[in-house]
């Protein structure tokens, strides 16, 4: 959340001044939601980096006209981990932001697209066939 000289992430939450320097910044709050929505981040991003890892070993051991059906099902698990967190945060957030004056900032519009692209990708893996 952005807005009147203040930003909250998952991570802190940061007062700015009129100038736009950081004055003060502090963790974000220990609640259960806010916790889970950091791990299923986490956890997308293990997904994600996991499923490259996996392509490029599927790439040289995977026999002519097989699928990379490893890689696309961890692709796929990355995008529901994106859509999850997602989703817990646009539902608990009001909980947190008592403040209605600020707005989404662009790591919440990211996560929104990531999570269609992420799934696509994953799609795109299960049906792509190793070439000759």
């Amino acid at each position: 959340m952005v807005g009147n000289g203040h930003a909250t992430d998952l991570w802190q939450n940061c007062s700015t001044s009129l100038m736009g320097s950081v004055q003060h910044c502090f963790s974000s709050s220990a609640n259960e939601w806010l916790q889970s929505v950091q791990a299923t981040m986490i956890l997308s991003i293990i997904f994600s980096v996991l499923s490259l890892f996996l392509f490029f070993c599927q790439l040289f051991t995977l026999t002519k006209g097989g699928r990379f059906y490893i890689t696309g099902v961890f692709q796929i698990l990355a995008g529901l981990c994106v859509m999850s967190a997602a989703s817990i945060y646009t539902v608990r957030h009001p909980e947190w932001h008592f403040n209605s004056d600020g707005s989404y900032g662009f790591a919440y519009i990211l996560a929104w697209v990531a999570f269609p692209l992420a799934l696509l990708s994953g799609v795109i893996y299960v049906i792509l066939r190793k070439r000759e």
